[in-house]
């Protein structure tokens, strides 16, 4: 066991049996201070042969590639174990510095030894700067643009003459909102705009209204503001504070920021996916610049995921151990930047997800691992569909729906109604909106459409999902294809109309239209003068009338007489 120790910290088999039997051959770490105090006794005995050739000799402190490795393990080396030359290519991993010989003891160093150490603690000041991710950290997370030049897509907010990289160019950045889907890039776009101002006068504190609250954003002002005052800090900067999902924050929550961006204390970066108009207060807009986030072209993700191909330092080989070169095929990049609706985040992950299985599956260790279309579908498992069913997308789409059935476009709302079913829709609230329409829409054009749609809502109920979805796409596509009068619709706002802005009071009910079943209320008046319809002949020659004097001659419901269909056209 010892010998194989010392073979694998690269010393010769002869050298290491020397070691072991001049030590008792029970401890590597004995051995190993034999063979170096031997070796630096070897050394100083033949200079000149060192010096000509360094690995001539099995007794060369040169030849031991693995030491270094092996002493990572221990709290220092043996106060008189001299310390070896510098090897021409060190190990990454030691971080120590080297240990002193005797002849820095005495105050002495020689010229090739102080330069070995300034390059050392070069490499080591060098290493510490550049880090690299840890392997557990997300490929999305590691492929985060630093500068804005390298964010992709978003051109109408970064273009080069836009209002925010002026900004950036003039080192003043002003509080904004970012709104947009998710994985468009709102906070990265946050990071990249402060990392891009010309100097470094901008400090970058981020916050997720998920889990902070009131207090965590007094704190990060109070420390805004010591930044602000010279001398309390090493440098006088502003402080950028980006709160993530800040339409988790109630009203009173978002109006700890109003004073702090009006004074000026920070300067306010908030990212949502929700619409600002419901989800914000008016002051918060008011203070902040909204700007709209557009969904990614597959062209834009494409292209962000052969950037994470191609990066050896942050790229997909980070996330592999043991694997270097990953190659990926242009049907798999195609597959996920199509099929991950806009989102990039979710395309990193599906390429980090493939690559992993196809590693999993690799028997060759360090070699090279291939992506293949088959591995981005298992990634994917299924279409990605941004829709929320509480948030903007709900609406858009219920939206679109109800559009194209007005415009008597069948097959347009058939699609948006399969959109919504595959998002995760509620079928019965589907049903509710086809009752609506058929009212609002269809209305005395096809009095049937009404009980077509509330027929749907009996089945949709009756059945549930998946069954459900035909009896939804039928009285889609009749209502779709159905006589359109919006007659009803009209005649039911204008009543209500001249009902809430009447000056004054609203008129009481004419007399002859009250029902009188008291003797009282009919020595009163009450019903005095009606006439039954059914007793007249030709109930339409009638004068009687049914509206409020004011409202005389007054028309709600234009419906031409003796038409069964008014095909008016939509609102």
């Amino acid at each position: 066991m010892e010998m194989q120790q010392l073979l694998s910290m690269g010393f010769p088999e002869e050298t290491a049996a020397q070691a072991l039997a001049a030590t008792g051959g029970g401890c590597p770490l004995k051995a190993t201070e034999w063979i170096l105090t031997h070796t630096q006794e070897n050394t100083s005995n033949d200079n000149n042969n060192d010096n000509l050739n360094p690995n001539n000799s099995p007794n060369s402190a040169h030849f031991q590639p693995k030491l270094d490795r092996f002493f990572r393990f221990h709290s220092k080396p043996p106060p008189s174990t001299p310390s070896p030359s510098p090897s021409p290519s060190p190990s990454p991993a030691l971080n120590e510095a080297p240990p002193k010989d005797s002849s820095e003891e005495k105050g002495g160093k020689d010229h090739d030894e102080e330069d070995a150490e300034a390059q050392h603690k070069k490499r080591r000041k060098r290493e510490t700067a550049v880090q690299l991710p840890p392997l557990h950290e997300p490929l999305s997370e590691r492929m985060r643009p630093r500068r804005i030049d390298e964010v992709v897509g978003q051109d109408h907010l970064l273009g080069r003459n836009s209002f925010l990289r002026s900004a950036v160019d003039r080192n003043r950045l002003p509080s904004v909102i970012f709104w947009g889907p998710p994985g468009t890039g709102k906070t990265s776009i946050a990071r990249a705009i402060v990392s891009s101002c010309p100097s470094s006068s901008y400090r970058f504190v981020s916050l997720s209204a998920v889990t902070c609250g009131v207090k965590d954003v007094r704190d990060a002002v109070d420390e805004a503001r010591k930044w602000m005052k010279k001398g309390v800090m090493k440098e006088k900067k502003r402080t950028v504070l980006f709160m993530d999902e800040v339409h988790r924050f109630n009203k009173s929550q978002q109006d700890s920021f109003l004073p702090v961006i009006e004074d000026g204390s920070i300067v306010f970066i908030g990212a949502t996916t929700e619409n600002p108009s419901f989800h914000l207060i008016t002051p918060l807009l008011s203070r902040c610049k909204v700007l709209t986030l557009n969904q990614l072209s597959p062209e834009h993700v494409s292209a962000l995921l052969r950037r994470a191909v191609d990066d050896s330092d942050m790229g997909l080989s980070r996330s592999i151990e043991g694997i270097r070169v990953i190659e990926v095929d242009d049907d798999a990049i195609d597959l996920m930047s199509s099929h991950c609706d806009g989102d990039a985040r979710v395309a990193l992950n599906a390429l980090e997800i493939a690559a992993t299985a196809s590693a999993a599956r690799s028997t060759a260790v360090g070699g090279v691992v291939r992506v293949t279309g088959e591995d981005a579908k298992e990634a994917l498992q299924c279409k990605h569909l941004a829709y929320d069913k509480a948030g903007e997308e709900h609406y858009n789409l219920i939206s679109a729906l109800h559009k194209s059935m007005r415009g008597s476009d069948a097959d347009a709302a058939i699609y948006w109604l399969a959109r919504m079913l595959q998002g995760g829709e509620e079928p019965l609230y589907i049903a509710r909106r086809l009752i609506r329409f058929a009212t609002e829409d269809v209305g005395l054009a096809d009095p049937s459409a009404l009980m077509q749609a509330v027929a749907c809502y009996q089945a949709c109920h009756f059945v549930g999902m998946p069954e459900c979805n035909v009896n939804l796409a039928q009285c889609v596509a009749y209502l779709a294809l159905a006589p359109k009068s919006v007659s009803v619709y009209r005649a039911i706002k204008d009543a209500q109309k001249a009902v809430t802005e009447s000056v004054g009071q609203n008129e009481g009910v004419p007399l002859h239209l009250r029902n009188a079943p008291t003797k009282l209320m009919k020595e009163l008046g009450y019903a005095k003068g009606y006439i039954y319809p059914p007793d007249v002949d030709n109930p339409s020659l009638l004068s009687q009338s049914y509206l409020p004097p004011s409202l005389q001659g007054y028309k709600f419901l234009h419906w031409p007489s003796g038409h069964n269909t008014d095909q008016q056209g939509a609102i």
